[in-house]
Parts: structure tokens; C-alpha cells; sequence
């Protein structure tokens, strides 16, 4: 297992080691499409879109899919409410293959998968007929020989190495699909999903039966991230490099976020249905917009954008300040109204996804509950800086990074700033008596 003391510094060094070559020719890059994880949204490659572009990789060929159920079922071929069969979400990829091809009327694609979207772009290149459309593959982080190997857990399950499922994926005539080429990025042995032992599945001292070099592939080329967690080898920094250099041929020119003057976000509403997130847009969501104080978060005037969301869950467009930090308040029916502190997007977006922040049991019996959130990572003991009002969180365990949330009972009505390494967010505090709740949301 990786020492949790290994700091970011390895993560960029890891990154920054092919920056030599130059970019290939806009013109001749093919379109790509970014297949997101179990329960995620497209929303989590926002910065990955942003450095692909700030590379020059155009804007037009970039597209992420948003899975409308994206959790998937206990059972891979049985439908459940709120959930997917392995055959539900790779029916809709290949949707969205179609619809790319038609619009840049490319011959092929890239595919570019993170956790379970490996499962699902390989479903498609093996069973669904992909393999004419595909010409890469790269799956990052993904558990492409499950997260265990078991008759008796998981009976079924698309994680399960021993499933009829993945036993397909994974059986002759070989890992990977022929006339494809295919790239995996991992963790050296710092995947949550991704350890010879099940603690970090809650199994502790029971052998999963798979090793730390699980997401590799036969056949495939294999890369390693020193250090990085199950999400970072997907959405991190350190990814950028051995993916962009898989897919155009050549290392990016920067690693940087280029910023441009006036950035457009947009995105959807979504929320929940039988206690699986969804990725469908809510009709009726209020999304208010406020820009706020950098050291205080206090709001700074009246709203800067009010939009209540039609079928499609769609709440801009909205022209930002890149300089600016804003809180969005997301009132959606059903749900708490979830104030969301960001830090300042140097880049337009459509991938700005909204979901609502359920509370934690019991947390509203606090007067205030503020939650400081990490979608693209975990947080790391010892690996990272992870700061509530400038003290270390306590609710972070050792070990391999497993946890992306970490949050703050207290009093409504007060300044609290959430740090992640480099990045430190203000946000205020709001009554949970009257159904409000506080979100710290991290970029990197």
C-alpha cells in the first residue's frame, strides 16, 4: 500500500514528466467522449474539458455523456428503480455515439471511461457493436476485474469479478477488443477499489481476490499514477498527461487552466429517485446566484442570476467573472435548499451540474450543517492539507484515500472557509430549521 504520506508534489511531478512535445493539429483530432462513474455526473471532467481546451483540443470535439441512472443495479442484467442494468447505460452510450459521429461526422472516437464507465465502454466495444465506431480506449481508474472475486458477496453484481458479466468482459478472446486500441491510467496502490483486502469495502480481513494492478489490462497499455486515489486516476491533474498524450500523440503543452474573459456556465438540476442519484434535470428547481466575499463569503448585493428550471432541469445560461467566488442556492422540490460555495470558474462550461445535498442522519438536529465536498477526489491523511476554518479535519481516515466529504455542525449565520491543498472556499452558514443546508464544493 502506498505511503499516505506521498504529497501532491509526486502527483504533479508524475504529471508535468512528458511535457515536451507539441499539440497535435486541431483539424486532424478526433471527437471524445467521457463516460463518468458509478453515481457521478458528467460534471466531474469540467477541468479535465477545461485543460484538454486550454491545450487546444477544440471545444467542439469534446463531449461528456450524463447518464441518466447512474448507479448501477445489484444485479447487472436486472432493472431496479433509480438504477441501471449494465445493458441500460451502454445502450445509452451507444446513443451518444451515434449522435456525435452525425454532428462531427468523424469515421471514429475516442472513448475515455472513469470507474464504472469502464464497464460500460467495454460492454459496448464487446457486445454492442462499438468496436467499428471506437478506434481508443482509455479507462482510468476503472474496476475492470471488479472490486472482488466472490460466489458469496455481490452474487451478480457488474463489480464482481466472478459475475457472468464481467467474466465476459475479461474471457476469450482477451481483455481488450480487437481493431481497438486501449489504454488504462491507475494507481499505483492507492485505488479504494483496487486492494488485495476488503477493508475499504467494510470486509476488513477478507481477501477480495483482486490485486493492486486490477484496472490494468491484458493487451492493454498499462500506465501508473504514483499515489493517486480511485477518482484522481479519472479526474485529476496527473491524469492529464498520459491521457492527453494517449489520444493526440503528443504531451500537453501546459498543465494550466487557461482562463478567458467572460465565461459561460450552464448546466442541469438533478436530484434523486429511490435513493440513487439521478441525472435527469428537474422541472421547477430554482437556481439563484449571488456573488460573494472571498474572505467571508457574505453575499455581495442582490442576485447576479435567477432561473426556475423547466423539464429539462436546465438553469443558465449565466456569464460569470472569472475572478469572482459565488454561491449558488439550488431550491428544488422535496429537496433541502442547498447553498453551494464555489471558487472562481475561469472557463465556460454546459457541464455545470446541480444536484441537491441531502442531510447526513441526524444532522439536523445541529442549528447549521455545512458540508465541504471533493467530487473529483478523496481526502488523503497525510497525503493532503484539508482544512475546516484553518483547523485539520477529523472525520478523514488514514490509509488509502476513501472519504470525498468531510463536513461542520455549528451555529447558522457564520463564515466558515473550506481548504483543499492550494484552494481554500468561503461560505456562510444557513438554519437547518428552515430546511437550508451549506456545501463547500472543491475544483480540484
Amino acid at each position: 500500500m502506498t505511503n499516505p504520506s506521498i504529497g501532491r508534489r509526486t502527483l504533479m511531478l508524475a504529471a508535468t514528466a512528458a511535457l515536451t512535445s507539441p499539440t497535435a493539429r486541431a483539424d486532424d483530432l478526433p471527437p471524445v467522449i467521457f463516460v463518468h462513474g458509478n453515481g457521478d455526473t458528467a460534471g466531474l471532467w469540467i477541468t479535465t474539458l477545461w485543460r484538454f481546451e486550454s491545450n487546444g483540443y477544440p471545444r467542439d470535439k469534446l463531449f461528456a455523456l450524463d447518464l441518466r441512472y447512474p448507479q448501477a443495479s445489484s444485479v447487472y442484467d436486472k432493472p431496479q428503480p433509480g438504477r441501471s442494468t449494465a445493458d441500460e447505460v451502454m445502450h445509452q452510450l451507444a446513443a451518444e455515439v451515434t449522435r456525435v459521429k452525425a454532428l462531427t461526422g468523424a469515421a471514429k472516437l475516442v472513448l475515455v471511461a472513469q470507474s464504472r464507465g469502464g464497464n460500460t465502454t467495454r460492454n459496448y466495444l464487446r457486445n454492442g457493436g462499438g468496436a467499428a465506431h471506437v478506434a481508443l480506449l482509455v479507462t482510468c481508474g476503472a474496476v475492470n476485474h471488479g472490486v472482488l472475486v466472490s460466489d458469496k458477496i455481490l452474487i451478480g453484481s457488474e463489480f464482481n469479478g466472478a459475475s457472468p458479466f464481467m467474466r465476459g468482459l475479461n474471457g476469450p478472446p482477451g481483455e481488450v477488443v480487437a481493431g481497438v486500441r486501449t489504454v488504462t491510467i491507475r494507481s499505483d496502490s492507492n485505488d479504494k477499489y483496487a486492494q488485495p483486502d476488503g477493508a475499504y469495502l467494510g470486509m476488513k480481513g477478507i481477501p477480495t481476490g483482486i490485486s493492486f494492478d486490477a484496472p490494468a489490462l491484458a493487451g492493454a497499455e498499462n500506465h501508473v499514477l504514483p499515489g493517486a486515489d480511485h477518482r484522481e486516476a479519472g479526474y485529476g491533474l496527473a491524469t492529464l498527461a498520459p491521457l492527453y498524450q494517449a489520444i493526440t500523440g503528443a504531451a500537453p503543452k501546459t498543465l494550466a487552466i487557461t482562463p478567458e474573459s467572460t465565461p459561460v456556465l450552464n448546466g442541469k438540476v438533478s436530484g434523486f429517485e429511490a435513493d440513487a442519484p439521478t441525472n435527469i434535470g428537474i422541472d421547477g428547481a430554482r437556481v439563484t446566484i449571488f456573488r460573494v466575499d472571498p474572505a467571508t463569503g457574505e453575499r455581495q448585493g442582490a442576485a447576479v442570476h435567477d432561473r426556475i428550471t423547466g423539464e429539462d432541469g436546465i438553469w443558465g445560461p449565466f456569464t460569470a467573472d472569472p475572478q469572482a467566488f459565488y454561491e449558488f442556492v439550488v431550491a428544488a422540490p422535496g429537496n433541502p435548499i442547498t447553498h453551494i460555495y464555489r471558487a472562481p470558474f475561469p472557463r465556460s462550461s454546459a457541464i455545470l451540474h446541480l444536484r441537491p445535498q441531502p442531510f447526513a442522519k441526524g444532522d439536523t438536529d445541529a442549528a447549521a450543517a455545512l458540508y465541504m465536498s471533493r467530487p473529483r477526489g478523496y481526502f488523503g491523511a497525510g497525503r493532503d492539507k484539508v482544512l475546516i476554518n484553518g483547523q485539520p479535519v477529523s472525520d478523514v481516515p488514514p490509509g488509502v484515500p476513501t472519504v470525498s466529504t468531510t463536513k461542520l455542525l455549528g451555529e447558522p449565520g457564520k463564515t466558515v472557509t473550506g481548504t483543499f491543498n492550494d484552494e481554500t472556499i468561503p461560505a456562510r452558514t444557513w438554519p437547518t430549521a428552515g430546511n437550508h443546508i451549506t456545501v463547500i464544493e472543491i475544483t480540484g
